[in-house]
């Protein structure tokens, strides 16, 4: 015959087991509620849910000694304040208490018992009577509260925690170590100073973290060049040393590819450059690939194939990427490159691919058009010129192939000569009888190693 404790346990868990449609429909409800109010806050991230596990539940019993405190299953279920647990993410542990202020003026409808409502959803009530944040067992503070759904006859309580980056991180240890580890005695003032000297380092992160961010989002406001060149220089030294180091560790050599690699994070932000997004935005979006990117194994001994035939707008990005694709899987430099923008970039590999071509051939009209900038032409002559000129890159560029050709000292030397040649060009009958020593001097360029 089992002991009393064990089916008042058993009876809670079925309980619960009955109830778990209604309680994934309120925990979707709720979810869509914090998201919906607090999305438009920039120090907010996003929520997370978790419906108490049979496992925890049987634990909390146990732990706290339920069965002596409730005479029933349904009198505990309806006095477990966790039973679904939310936890609001901010950045920063000072964006903590942003995130309470914001619930503060949106749960402004009092209620008895310290609850309070909000006009955008009356059955969703939250207690702000208690003291916030709070104090923890372990000496360290957190945002807690209570709180409840009530409608159609349905009452459900749920806890709602509010954590940053770094005290996720901090909870998962103190959780997952402290609170569940039974191995040693939690009053050792050793272990305890322990923890708290990682506690400590983790608040010196966070501060580290908000500083960084700040300086970054401050370079979005700026119109000073040098900040986003400073920026650009740092995202692809990082893309150099990882790749550099999987290079070695998987095919046995090093390899200096950082003009390739600045040549990446220019295309990369030349999307933010067009509207698609903030230099802050794009600089940790490519930090997050990266650090998944540096946790995978690349092979770098595959082909590069794509899901579907490439489509090009114009002849320029014909020419040039059919030339790459014939080289692609036959130079390791190129393959590296493409492989490296297609691990970065989140789309599919022809959609990349097509993207890059738009990038040179903006990058070369950019310099051509600068070069024809004051030159007595009308709109045709000016096309017709452009035209010509980019098949003279084009011709320079095919035999061969090298990627080279494409970095930015490579490209910013070439329009230095398209100056110098063109430059002094006043009218459209001057360019046709120069054409050909200009296209001579174009082919015989030396590009930057």
């Amino acid at each position: 015959m089992k002991l009393e404790l064990f089916d008042f346990i058993d009876k809670t868990l079925e309980l619960i087991e009955g109830k778990s449609d209604v309680l994934n429909r309120v925990a979707g409800e709720l979810e869509k509620f914090f998201n919906d109010s607090l999305f438009i806050k920039d120090h907010f991230l996003n929520v997370n849910y978790r419906i108490k596990s049979a496992e925890s539940l049987k634990e909390k019993i146990l732990r706290h000694n339920f069965y002596m405190k409730y005479d029933s299953p349904e009198s505990l279920v309806e006095d477990l304040s966790d039973l679904i647990g939310f936890r609001i993410e901010c950045r920063f542990i000072e964006d903590e208490a942003k995130i309470y202020q914001d619930i503060l003026r949106l749960f402004n409808l009092q209620l008895d018992g310290g609850y309070y409502s909000n006009p955008l959803n009356e059955s969703i009530s939250l207690n702000l009577e208690e003291r916030q944040p709070q104090i923890q067992k372990n000496g360290f503070e957190i945002y807690k509260i209570d709180g409840r759904y009530e409608k159609d006859g349905i009452v459900v309580n749920f806890e709602l925690q509010i954590k940053s980056m770094v005290n996720v991180f901090w909870g998962d240890i103190d959780h997952r170590v402290l609170y569940k580890n039974f191995n040693y005695m939690l009053t050792e003032d050793f272990f305890r100073d322990i923890m708290s000297s990682i506690k400590d380092n983790l608040t010196m992160i966070d501060r580290q973290l908000m500083l960084i961010y700040n300086h970054l989002s401050s370079m979005d406001a700026s119109s000073t060049p040098t900040k986003k060149v400073q920026l650009k220089s740092l995202l692809s030294k990082t893309i150099h040393d990882i790749y550099i180091v999987k290079v070695r560790q998987e095919v046995g050599f090093v390899l200096d590819f950082k003009k390739s690699s600045d040549v990446i994070v220019n295309f990369i932000f030349s999307r933010t450059e067009d509207g698609n997004g903030s230099y802050t935005e794009s600089f940790l979006r490519i930090l997050n690939r990266l650090n998944d990117i540096g946790k995978r194994t690349i092979d770098f001994n595959t082909f590069i194939d794509f899901e579907r035939e490439i489509f090009y707008n114009d002849e320029f990005t014909r020419k040039f990427g059919s030339r790459i694709l014939q080289v692609i899987n036959r130079d390791f430099r190129w393959n590296l490159f493409f492989k490296i923008i297609f691990e970065i970039e989140e789309g599919t590999r022809a959609e990349d691919f097509e993207s890059f071509m738009h990038y040179l051939r903006y990058s070369y009209q950019d310099i051509i058009r600068r070069a024809m900038e004051g030159m007595r032409l009308s709109d045709d002559e000016k096309l017709d010129m452009e035209v010509q000129l980019m098949e003279f890159i084009f011709e320079a560029f095919k035999d061969e192939a090298s990627i080279d050709f494409i970095n930015l000292v490579t490209i910013q030397g070439l329009e230095n000569q398209l100056l110098h040649l063109i430059g002094p060009i006043n009218g459209y009958d001057e360019w046709l009888a120069k054409r050909k020593d200009i296209k001579n001097q174009i082919l015989g360029y030396q590009y930057h190693y």
